[in-house]
């Protein structure tokens, strides 16, 4: 590979010996020279040279919580985008089945507007979904199945409609009830279903509750889901992932895929979702078959897997049901996890115990889990094993200390808690300085990366719910005081992450020795008011030294 010199551009290397500099050299896969343009050019005379024209340089993109997995599938399925009444649904369901052999199913996305689908069915005309007759005369040869929204992307409640053919395929009729709490079945007057279900829960478990026989995503769809997945990261500038939150064994099987057939453009660092029924089972699995996740993991430089995510709380009907369609994972990519207080105690205990790495999602109940952490630490010392706390939403401050003292990594999603959800958050007695407590963590020394959660996947769409921190209904700002500025927020989106997969001695910053992992974006973030950081535009992005993304 040709040695380049990138220069006439404002780059911000998050080395704090150099951090900024004229123009980067890399030569194949690794960066040579940073600094001045006279002074990287004499580094390399031969060269080629591409002139940025004053463009923004930084590493690329670590989105420390990602769910890359699932956004490319949503390509797989027709899109309703731009359907306003049920006419126009009808349309697209009669084109799909103009192409699709009869007896096969219809599958698509969600009534509303992508990537949230906040409208729903209030975007079509007459404020519902058509019912089963209507995508009868439509598709009279077909099952039919409009999902319902994935609660990460929208807000309940979402909406599903099934034709005859799918009600019948699934055993749907007027004696059935759900199992789960907030699963609706609409009926009409005489008690027959309509076809309409309305789930109200934030992620819907109707699938796995009452359509045991809709379209399911496979190994092969999986697959061609991350090929997907991973242009369209590479277009935001996006060179790593890490998925906390953790992957099942048959989403780590499709990265494992990829990597044998050399196609990762995104380095991937996962985390084991076990499926374990009891702590019986826990301890066996953890003493006889994750050997290869503890510690730093196993892996190489594009995929590695180290540690299990361990849920605090959950719906044990949910959990129960839908491990029962294992391997399939729906939309989220891991195991639905049911977990007792008590249990989850006894799991951290084991987690330390043989080495694997915690990570959990903590919403508002950090307060929680801290004493568990502190008396795990008491018998097996994790300050130094990085075990990482997710999703904190309220965070005292003398949790955060404890945190600190346990040396605890920590990821958060604004977009989630201030954003999306922050409504909740709204009357908070302290103006929300509590509610992901950015400026504190830094402040506290805490190892600290922020990521998108897939809602959605666009970094400069986090970067600026980061430094604006404005709920998304009123544009009231939560917590003003926990605002940060743009260059703190990049190097949380860059270069922090990187000790996640025990890697920041060589990806993460613009110096030389390190990896070729960078992007060039239209403006320079740092000198951007917050409004307009989600306007940024990714110019070009490499990993490992190779383009992987050119849009100049």
């Amino acid at each position: 590979m040709t040695a380049r010199i990138f220069e006439h551009a404002r780059i911000l290397t998050f080395d704090p010996d150099r951090p900024t500099a004229e123009a980067i050299a890399i030569d194949g896969n690794t960066i040579t020279a940073v600094g001045t343009a006279d002074y990287v050019r004499a580094s390399a005379p031969a060269a080629q040279r591409i002139d940025l024209q004053g463009a923004c340089l930084i590493p690329g993109f670590n989105d420390t919580h990602a769910h890359m997995e699932r956004e490319g599938l949503k390509s797989l399925r027709p899109s309703l985008t731009g359907a306003t009444s049920i006419a126009d649904i009808l349309a697209i369901v009669r084109a799909a089945a103009a192409t699709t052999p009869p007896g096969e199913w219809i599958a698509t996305m969600p009534a509303g507007t992508p990537p949230f689908f906040f409208d729903g069915v209030s975007a079509l005309a007459e404020k519902r979904l058509p019912n089963r007759y209507e995508l009868d005369a439509a598709a009279p040869d077909h099952p039919v199945y409009i999902q319902g929204v994935f609660g990460n992307w929208g807000k309940p409640p979402g909406h599903t409609a099934l034709n005859s053919r799918a009600l019948a395929l699934n055993g749907i009729g007027p004696d059935t009830r759900p199992r789960i709490d907030g699963v609706e079945i609409e009926r009409d007057a005489e008690g027959v279903p309509t076809g309409i279900i309305i789930e109200h829960n934030n992620r819907p478990t109707v699938e796995f509750d009452i359509l045991p026989v809709v379209p399911r995503f496979g190994f092969d769809h999986r697959l061609e889901g991350i090929r997907r997945s991973q242009r369209l990261y590479n277009a935001k500038g996006t060179t790593s992932i890490y998925e906390g939150h953790g992957s099942a064994a048959e989403t780590i099987s499709v990265y494992r895929r990829l990597w044998e057939l050399n196609e990762l453009t995104v380095r991937a660092g996962l985390v084991v979702s076990p499926s374990w029924s009891d702590l019986t089972e826990a301890r066996r699995i953890m003493r006889d078959w994750l050997a290869s996740a503890r510690g730093s993991g196993l892996g190489d430089r594009w995929l590695r897997v180290s540690g299990i995510h361990i849920a605090y709380g959950g719906d044990p009907v949910v959990a129960c049901c839908a491990r029962a369609h294992l391997p399939d994972t729906g939309w989220s990519g891991f195991v639905e996890q049911a977990v007792s207080p008590s249990d989850f105690r006894e799991v951290c205990f084991l987690a330390a115990e043989f080495d694997l790495r915690l990570h959990t999602i903590v919403g508002d109940q950090l307060h929680d889990i801290v004493p568990v952490l502190q008396a795990v630490n008491e018998r097996h010392p994790i300050t130094a094993r990085r075990w990482v706390i997710e999703h904190i939403g309220r965070a005292r401050p003398e949790d955060i200390c404890a945190l600190k003292q346990l040396g605890i990594h920590v990821t958060t999603i604004s977009t989630y808690y201030l954003w999306k959800g922050g409504q909740k958050y709204l009357a908070e007695p302290d103006g929300g300085d509590n509610v992901v407590p950015h400026r504190s963590l830094v402040d506290a020394g805490i190892p600290l990366a922020i990521a998108t959660d897939n809602i959605p996947y666009d970094p400069f769409f986090t970067l600026w719910t980061t430094c604006a921190r404005e709920e998304r209904t009123t544009g009231q700002v939560i917590g003003p005081n926990q605002r940060l500025d743009a260059h703190t927020a990049l190097e949380l989106f860059t270069a922090a992450g990187a000790a996640l997969t025990f890697d920041e001695g060589w990806k993460g910053r613009l110096k030389p020795g390190y990896v070729a992992d960078l992007t060039v974006l239209s403006e320079d973030p740092t000198t951007l008011p917050p409004a307009r950081l989600k306007n940024i535009d990714c110019l070009l992005t490499l990993t490992d030294g190779r383009i992987v993304h050119d849009a100049r």
